[in-house]
């Protein structure tokens, strides 16, 4: 349930063409539909779906047996996993909820993928007020999340300056109930805090010295998963969701303990520029690449293994891939500056999607485990 736009690859048009390639049958929901993507200097035209529509939308489909499997009503449900993407408003992501619940009530294994698009460099897209929503009603039912560093920042209420800030920032996401963790687009200031490299770093092998020392000009991925959940899917969802904590920013003290959790960071070259629509196509390629049922066309895609280090080194391969085409190609344009001139280059990438360039490797980040840390004073060191 992305955004759909006329012109621009992002929304659905970014996700749908790659999860295809890749073997999986779309069904296609709108969130807005607009004439262009928002970075275009003279606006654009459109309108944003609200919540009551989006019902409809889903009602139709269950009167219509859609929501199940094709051979009946009474079998589960056809639907293997749920992607949303950007949502314009309160209302929509409310009824986001409710379809949520009810596809997983038809089919308890559907894995709920959420990009929690609410803006990036230090700029919101999206109404404040959305984030609240997001904490209490969205992420306890979610499966699989994939901010930026500025949506998780939002999300946790932890600047994300270091690889520890990543780590307890996923270890709150984690404690909501959320089972996977993608940040994406990380760039950062500090390899490693002070207090954690007397602890963590001079005790880590060379691979994992490797992994807490990013390199110059480099851009990240980092992913975490947590092993062993306290709760399933089904019990987080019989309880109220309103009940659910809301991260504050300020004045919250909370353990931290992530040795549980499988983590890795990836590291690529990074390019000058802005490009649009690269988180709506990294979530969708992180959903294909971790999804237990990838293989849907009964074709071979590289022979297809469901490791987290695995699937992060596909998704950046084919990230870079086609940031690297789309940035040869707006050079190649005295326009390049343009915004229609940065449009991702995704059907000229299809051989990248299927066979994904196995160029960067995924580093194992040690387990970190800090006491207590303060989220408003960015400042104040920890200790373990």
């Amino acid at each position: 349930m992305p955004s759909s736009l006329s012109l621009s690859d992002v929304g659905n048009k970014a996700a749908v063409f790659p999860l295809q390639l890749l073997g999986f049958d779309v069904d296609i929901i709108n969130s807005v539909q607009f004439s262009n993507h928002t970075g275009y200097p003279l606006g654009f035209e459109g309108e944003v779906l609200d919540g009551s529509r989006l019902l409809k939308l889903i009602d139709g489909m269950e009167r219509n047996g859609l929501l199940s499997s094709y051979s009946g009503n009474d079998c589960p449900g056809r639907i293997g996993n749920i992607l949303t993407g950007y949502i314009g408003s309160e209302s929509f992501l409310s009824a986001v909820v409710s379809v949520v619940k009810k596809l997983k009530g038809l089919n308890p294994k559907c894995r709920y993928v959420c990009d929690p698009v609410l803006g990036d460099n230090n700029k919101f897209y999206v109404p404040k007020e959305l984030v609240g929503i997001y904490q209490r009603k969205v992420l306890p039912l979610a499966d699989v999340i994939t901010p930026n560093q500025f949506e998780i920042e939002q999300l946790t209420g932890i600047t994300i300056l270091s690889i520890q800030d990543a780590q307890r920032a996923c270890c709150i996401l984690h404690d909501m109930g959320v089972n996977l963790v993608l940040v994406t687009s990380i760039v950062f200031l500090d390899s490693y805090s002070n207090s954690q490299k007397e602890q963590n770093y001079e005790r880590a092998d060379d691979t994992e010295k490797q992994a807490l020392t990013p390199p110059p000009d480099s851009i990240a991925m980092f992913a975490s998963r947590r092993m062993f959940c306290l709760q399933s899917s089904l019990q987080q969802q019989s309880t109220s969701m309103d009940q659910s904590p809301m991260i504050q920013q300020e004045n919250i003290d909370i353990k931290f303990n992530n040795s549980n959790d499988e983590q890795y960071i990836i590291y690529t070259p990074r390019f000058a520029g802005q490009f649009t629509g690269t988180g709506d196509l990294c979530a969708a390629l992180f959903l294909g690449w971790t999804a237990d049922e990838n293989n849907q066309s009964g074709e071979d895609y590289d022979n297809f293994d469901d490791s987290l280090s695995s699937s992060l080194e596909k998704l950046a391969g084919t990230m870079h891939a086609i940031v690297k085409r789309t940035a040869s190609s707006s050079r190649l344009d005295e326009s390049a500056r343009t915004a229609s001139c940065r449009e991702l280059q995704l059907i000229q990438s299809r051989d990248d999607i299927l066979h994904p360039p196995r160029i960067f490797r995924a580093l194992r980040v040690p387990a970190m485990h800090i006491e207590k840390s303060n989220h408003s004073d960015k400042n104040t060191t920890t200790k373990s």
